[in-house]
């Protein structure tokens, strides 16, 4: 063992004659501890939150739409193999969206109508994965009474369940005798869906595109947008600019799901950080504890310091005792802070004993995931605080003179 690492152990296990100092010292490798912690449990909600209302988002929607300015897409299925040709694209499905009225009974509740083909969405949306009632293929079936899906919350909340049937009113005028009026069908619900997303639970059907198309007076052949899945979501802008290219360029246009939700993500991105910074205080109040520890041990020690200088001990090692005195305090409360973060975040990863309310947030339970990026700039970062907080007590003993220390003992 080196002789510096051996005195600095020394100083830190044996028992001083001013236990104040010692006390001072698991101060701070406690604060630096609870810093970590509290840290890595943040980082890893912000993280799962974020993570998680991705895949929720994407799940439910696509991560390109391409459409033509002012118009319906005409001959989609021709439009589909382009789109599915290009490199990257994993399914491609048509779609219309609408705002209609359901009603059973009671008022009306406005929702939002997507039309889809339920053999080329399943290579899009999770929607036949998050049934919770009834099957997906449903949609599709033949019957005298055209099928929906209807969320879990928007069912609830109309008093609906499997087999039920709805009226839908929608804004196609047709006239009558006494002008004109919304179009009204009936449909039997076929399945209901949670995706866990409030916003989409509550407010979202799903009817076969061509039972959309007879509703809102779209031609067999025509669709309002083409829904694209990718491989890789994050490469959608590059994606996006390949699919308007094959499709011929204007007027067809793309958008992705960065551009529809860019704002949500970057508010996501800023308050992850923001709590970084803020939680980081707790570890620098744990450094200056450090500070104070060794400031006092270096008064305490003088006499021993500048023994040891006289029998031959350097200012660089005397630099070097106290400099890895306090690494070893950070590195321990950074252990320990890992420790207590770590079986923090898995318990509440395993057991999810917090739920949220659905009707605020995008999900019921607090959703965490480690990330070993974040776990890496928490460890750097705490230990990088622990280092500097070690510097001027260090320089201080290192600069003692031996004589006028004695002379003053």
């Amino acid at each position: 063992m080196k002789f510096e690492l051996f005195i600095a152990l020394r100083y830190l296990l044996t028992k001083r004659e001013h236990s104040f100092i010692s006390v001072i010292s698991f101060m701070s490798v406690l604060g630096v501890g609870l810093g970590v912690a509290a840290l890595i449990v943040t980082m890893s909600v912000m993280s799962g939150f974020a993570t998680e209302f991705r895949d929720k988002l994407l799940g439910v929607s696509s991560h390109v739409i391409a459409g033509v300015a002012g118009a319906p897409i005409r001959d989609y299925p021709a439009k589909m193999e382009k789109v599915a040709a290009v490199d990257g694209v994993t399914g491609v499905t048509p779609i219309i969206y609408a705002e209609v009225m359901l009603a059973k009974g009671g008022s009306p509740k406005g929702v939002i109508l997507r039309g889809i083909d339920p053999t080329s969405a399943r290579s899009v949306l999770t929607i036949p994965k998050d049934m919770v009632e009834g099957r997906f293929e449903d949609l599709a079936g033949a019957s005298n009474v055209r099928g929906i899906l209807l969320g879990s919350d928007l069912a609830s909340r109309l008093g609906l369940t499997l087999g039920s049937t709805v009226n839908m009113l929608t804004p196609s005028l047709r006239g009558s005798a006494v002008g004109f009026t919304p179009r009204v069908e009936v449909f039997q619900v076929v399945g209901i869906f949670k995706t866990h997303m409030y916003e989409y639970d509550s407010s979202c059907a799903f009817v076969s595109l061509q039972a959309a198309q007879e509703m809102l007076g779209f031609k067999p052949d025509t669709a309002m947008y083409l829904d694209v899945r990718l491989a890789d979501p994050d490469q959608a802008p590059q994606i996006a600019g390949e699919i308007v290219k094959d499709l011929g360029g204007m007027p067809y246009y793309t958008r992705t799901w960065i551009d529809m939700n860019g704002n949500i993500f970057a508010a996501l991105k800023l308050e992850k950080a923001g709590m970084f910074v803020v939680l980081i205080m707790i570890v620098l109040v744990g450094s200056f504890s450090i500070i104070t520890s060794l400031v006092l041990l270096v008064m305490e020690k003088t006499r021993d310091i500048a023994i040891l200088m006289s029998m031959g001990a350097t200012a660089d090692s005397i630099r070097r005792v106290f400099l890895l005195q306090g690494c070893i305090i950070g590195a321990v409360g950074t252990v320990l802070g890992f420790g207590l973060g770590l079986g923090a975040a898995v318990l509440l990863k395993k057991f999810q004993f917090i739920k949220l309310p659905p009707d605020v947030y995008p999900m019921d339970t607090i959703p965490v995931r480690l990330e070993w990026m974040d776990l890496v700039i928490i460890g750097c970062t705490a230990f990088l605080l622990c280092f500097l907080s070690t510097l001027y007590p260090a320089s201080k003993a290192a600069s003692l003179k031996p004589a006028e220390a004695l002379r003053h003992d």
